[in-house]
């Protein structure tokens, strides 16, 4: 049996007393809250509210994944990545991964499973990614958003494994998915039922 994780709460806890919106783009919110710490003294804290995301690992049945390569304007770098996207107003995480990957990819899956949710930049942002493994892949055409340029490819977790540990992949979400890929490849980890909408 797994030990408890310690629960520090109620001596981290910090308390918003102010809250200010820096910028508001179309998307992104850039915020500036006053909070009271611990010890009642006040300290700021600037984050970036995000709307949330998902990540789809599409899993083919001889083992490998749909991998795509993009560029990352931020890092001025081209990323091997799994299909993502963020999330529309009012839309839950299964529909937008079945979305994201039909338009990126152009495929459509039989199942999806919920692996897990994660906090990717938790020093200053809100933004959270569900993860999906997708299984029973039909292929079809892609609808790419306007402004949207990917390049697809399939790799092993092998080759998945070897780009994470030289520095190849270095997308966080991306790393996090091959190592549940691993784990659920190798049936240390069990899927569950698929998730339904």
């Amino acid at each position: 049996m797994a030990a408890e994780l310690p629960d520090h709460e109620a001596a981290l806890v910090e308390t918003r007393v102010e809250s200010r919106t820096i910028y508001a783009g179309s998307f992104l919110t850039l915020k500036s809250d006053t909070v009271a710490l611990p010890d009642g003294k006040h300290a700021t804290r600037e984050f970036v509210e995000h709307p949330g995301a998902v990540m789809v690992i599409p899993l083919f049945d001889d083992g490998r994944v749909l991998m795509e390569s993009q560029y990352r304007y931020p890092i001025a770098r081209v990323m091997a990545e799994f299909p993502a996207g963020k999330l529309d107003p009012d839309e839950g995480a299964l529909a937008c991964a079945k979305r994201e990957l039909l338009e990126e990819t152009g495929y459509t899956a039989r199942e999806y499973f919920y692996l897990t949710r994660i906090h990717p930049v938790i020093s200053y942002s809100t933004e959270f990614i569900d993860l999906y493994l997708a299984k029973g892949l039909t292929s079809g055409e892609r609808k790419l958003d306007e402004g949207e340029f990917l390049e697809l490819f399939t790799a092993s977790l092998a080759d998945l494994s070897e780009w994470v540990r030289t520095g190849r992949i270095t997308d966080v979400k991306t790393i996090i998915g091959t190592f549940w890929l691993e784990k659920v490849l190798s049936g240390a980890w069990s899927l569950g039922a698929p998730v339904r909408e």
